[in-house]
């Protein structure tokens, strides 16, 4: 359990004075308004009475607060005081880190300040606060040196210089963690220093000496710990929970907060399911036994003999073997490929990872060190794993998954075998609604019209209190909607080269026209790539800068470029739709080019539709449709940040006009004064309203 050292003396708060307390915070002319200067929001005071209830009551809560509400202060004030008051921990989980450092540098800083400026409110003020990430993100000092000892056995030439400058950063660092290293070191050099390992133990390290052991104990000591929803689910996949007798989704007695709760049932679908590939088995190997690089190296060069790296060589020859053979069966000309039938390949892998693990226990038998058992055991139980999941996936072993494989990477030579539970919501049901403690989703986008049903069927959240508070900004004003009425439909005889032509034309005159950033959102890299060749020229000429996903800049680093320049066109796919967040003229255009429905054909939209069927409904309205009409409202949610922004949405999908599912996307729009163009009076249609 997290003790709270810092408020053990202080006595509880009942709960009416808890609720009373957020009340005035929150209240026209209270303490929020009066000593912080932050305007009154009617809608943020709705959602933090809700919540100090929710919090105070042990229940679950769903609530949709529109762009502009300021949902993070009405969840952080009242929880923080909950948290404090009661003596329990606090998480709050988002799922990007744009939100993570918001809630960390800037709105827990108004969090404190409020509570040390108004005298009812200083018993809070000394709040503290813990960030919850993988331990494999830390160095471990302990596994440094050891890695230093035997630096000539495990790394090349480039690799030692990576290992000298983590020397150097080691002593200077405060956190110890793998972000602050500017450039990243290799993953084969991290893979020996970091703290994800048997060896990084209180036998070994402290937290005067650890990094990883200093952030338990921060964590140990902090009334609210911020995670992301990656990791949240990984630990609660992996067992991590208080256990069947306590409270609580991650420790004993404490009450969650997902924001961006919009992402969790796919982010949840991830980690209940498995997902192995070709490139992390070969790299586990090769950690033990390298002997492609210029000089042989791994683990085994100090512990083993001639014939163990013999049997990591043909485990690597094996590996390759059953994942090419994959490709060539299976992937040679598609991407992605459900399974259906069991023993669909030849377990040859599995017998070779055993042969492994079978020459390393020998070798762990042999070793007198305790790190070299631990280390030795910590591979052992990481080709077991790879084992277990391969066989789980040859066997198609869980009936409620789905399972599939697919070809990823730069190049598409990665292979992955890959499964999901068909219907993650009892999962989650079980990990987050069953726990008998408060947990509350929230996001801008949770509701299809004014329903939430699809989303709480989604997550489990079935008979779960929900509520609604729709932005405060003024849409009509600020905002102004066009529609494309003849964008070719993407099942037409026009479809192909005269689409891509259509919207690389389309594009270009609204992107050209607009003074401001333009955000172009795509739903298939294929034609982002294809539209992006046809007007990387005209848009260079015209002096602006394009940026593309996926061409030379990572997606923060596309984000810093588009802001800086003020006026860049931006090509993005799938996650620049969400938790992209651009206030003022930097962004004051964005295009949306397809709806963004799901691959049909893709394995678990495929087995989710094929289940509705069987129950008599219908995929599209209660799965396709759904899902994209989230989207899309995420994906225009991108223009207005702020009261004051002002900007165009251009929607190049003529189905939101012809279709009769059209009206669900009319309706979910921002307000319903829409203009509608075509190429032939697009001019004329533009300048209606300047």
């Amino acid at each position: 359990m997290i003790s709270l050292n810092e408020t053990a003396d202080a006595p509880l708060m009942p709960d009416n004075r808890l609720a009373l307390l957020s009340d005035r915070i929150f209240a026209a002319n209270g303490w929020l308004q009066s000593a912080m200067g932050l305007e009154h929001r009617p809608e943020q005071a709705a959602m933090a009475q809700t919540v100090v209830r929710s919090c105070l009551s042990h229940q679950a809560l769903l609530f949709e607060a529109g762009t502009g509400v300021g949902k993070s202060l009405a969840y952080l004030i009242p929880g923080i005081i909950t948290a404090i008051s009661t003596k329990r921990p606090f998480i709050v989980s988002s799922h990007t880190i744009a939100l993570q450092e918001q809630i960390k540098h800037k709105d827990l800083e108004i969090c404190r300040k409020l509570f040390s400026q108004v005298k009812p409110l200083h018993r809070f003020k000394d709040f503290k606060v813990a960030m919850l990430v993988g331990r494999g993100n830390y160095l471990c000092k302990h596994r440094l040196f050891k890695a230093i000892e035997t630096k000539s056995d495990l790394f090349g030439g480039s690799e030692q210089d990576d290992l000298e400058r983590i020397v150097h950063w080691s002593n200077e660092t405060e956190t110890g963690l793998r972000e602050e290293l500017n450039p990243r070191p290799s993953a084969e050099v991290w893979e020996w220093v970091n703290a994800d390992s048997s060896s990084c133990n209180t036998r070994n390290c402290d937290h005067t000496t650890c990094f990883y052991r200093k952030a338990l104990l921060q964590r140990t000591q902090a009334n609210i710990i911020i995670v992301n929803h990656s990791l949240l689910f990984s630990l609660i996949s992996a067992g991590l929970s208080p256990g069947q007798q306590s409270n609580g989704v991650l420790y004993a007695d404490d009450f969650l907060v997902l924001d961006e709760a919009h992402t969790v049932p796919a982010i949840a679908s991830d980690h209940f399911g498995l997902g192995i590939s070709s490139y992390g088995v070969n790299r586990a190997l090769k950690l033990l036994y390298n002997p492609t690089s210029p000089k042989p190296r791994g683990l085994l060069l100090k512990y083993g003999k001639r014939e163990d790296h013999t049997v990591v060589v043909k485990a690597l020859a094996t590996a390759d073997t059953f994942f090419n053979d994959i490709r060539r069966r299976f992937l040679l000309n598609r991407d992605i490929v459900r399974l259906h039938a069991q023993n669909w390949a030849d377990p040859i892998l599995n017998q070779a990872l055993g042969q492994v693990v079978h020459r390393l226990q020998v070798i762990g038998q042999g070793v007198d060190s305790k790190d070299a058992k631990e280390e030795i055991g910590d591979h052992i139980k990481r080709l077991k794993e790879y084992a277990k999941s391969i066989n789980y996936v040859l066997e198609l072993k869980e009936k409620d998954h789905v399972y599939w494989l697919e070809k990823a990477g730069h190049r598409r030579q990665i292979v992955y075998l890959r499964s999901a539970p068909l219907n993650v919501a009892e999962y989650l049901n079980e990990a987050l609604f069953n726990r008998n403690t408060a947990v509350i989703m929230t996001s801008a986008t949770l509701a299809t019209g004014n329903s939430m049903e699809t989303f709480k069927k989604d997550v489990g959240a079935w008979e779960q209190n929900q509520q609604i508070e729709a932005s405060p900004f003024d849409y009509k004003t600020n905002c102004r909607i066009y529609i494309a009425t003849d964008a070719p439909l993407p099942n037409s005889a026009q479809q192909g080269r005269l689409d891509i032509e259509y919207l690389a034309d389309m594009v270009q005159f609204c992107c050209l026209r607009n003074p401001g950033g333009t955000l172009v959102l795509f739903t298939s890299y294929a034609d982002m790539s294809k539209v992006a060749a046809l007007l990387t020229e005209t848009i260079v000429q015209s002096g602006r800068d394009l940026l593309v996903q996926g061409q030379n800049y990572a997606r923060t680093e596309l984000k810093n470029k588009f802001v800086q320049s003020g006026n860049a066109i931006l090509f993005g796919t799938d996650s620049f739709w969400t938790g992209f967040d651009v206030p003022g003229p930097a962004l004051s255009q964005v295009i949306i080019t397809r709806l963004p429905f799901v691959n049909p054909s893709h394995p678990l939209a495929e087995a989710k539709s094929e289940y509705i069927r069987s129950q008599g409904g219908s995929p599209f309205t209660e799965l396709m449709l759904p899902d994209a009409v989230i989207k899309f409202r995420q994906g225009i949610g991108r223009l207005i940040r702020t009261k004051t922004d002002t900007g165009v949405i251009t929607i190049l999908d003529s189905r939101v006009v012809t279709k009769e599912y059209g009206r669900s996307f009319i309706q979910s729009l921002p307000h319903q004064q829409t203009i509608r163009f075509s190429r032939r009076d697009r001019q004329a249609r533009f300048n209606i309203l300047g």
